[in-house]
């Protein structure tokens, strides 16, 4: 690994504010005004995803994720085909679905109360579990970046934003009936 690339990378993302945050999603209509709550959402968004995004254009890209929600469309990708074809890929979305609508909201202490459920209800592991869970809540089958976009979706729908921000049970929702 590049010392100079990552040292540049860590310096990005520490300038990452929530100021940066709110101007990306005024840019892009989804933040009208900003209120106490919204300002903390703002900062929380900015911390948890401010390392994972090295310039504006990928925090703007994570940010879309949040913003911009549609099972239907996302299933008719290669990609997600690819993933929802894969063994056992069917059972992490129905255990994931069972997890996610029977509890409360997810935050960073119930995804990870998921996530070990899972590890315990699934013999999936990896790459397994992550993608179809990634996929489904996030939209994207990446990596650990996108945990953190799951992380900031429930607390996001409360907040009444312009762009109607869907929490994790609506996705969930989604995105089992468009998989029928």
């Amino acid at each position: 690994m590049n010392p100079e690339k990552t040292e540049t990378s860590e310096i990005v993302a520490q300038a990452i504010t929530a100021e940066d945050v709110a101007a990306i999603l005024r840019l892009s209509g989804w933040l009208d005004v900003v209120s106490p709550e919204r300002e903390a959402w703002l900062a929380d968004a900015a911390a948890l995803l401010g390392p994972h995004a090295p310039d504006h254009a990928a925090l703007g890209d994570l940010l879309s994720l949040i913003f911009h929600y549609d099972a239907r469309a996302l299933l008719a990708l290669p990609e997600s085909e690819e993933i929802l074809t894969r063994v056992g890929a069917r059972a992490v979305i129905r255990e994931l679905a069972n997890r996610v609508l029977e509890g409360p909201e997810v935050n960073s202490d119930r995804f990870k109360q998921i996530v070990n459920e899972m590890k315990t209800a699934l013999r999936f592991r990896g790459r397994e579990l992550f993608q179809p869970i990634r996929l489904a809540l996030a939209g994207r089958s990446g990596e650990g970046q996108l945990d953190r976009v799951i992380l900031l979706l429930d607390p996001a729908a409360k907040l009444g934003f312009p762009a109607g921000v869907k929490g994790a049970k609506q996705r969930m929702l989604e995105f089992c009936a468009a998989m029928d």
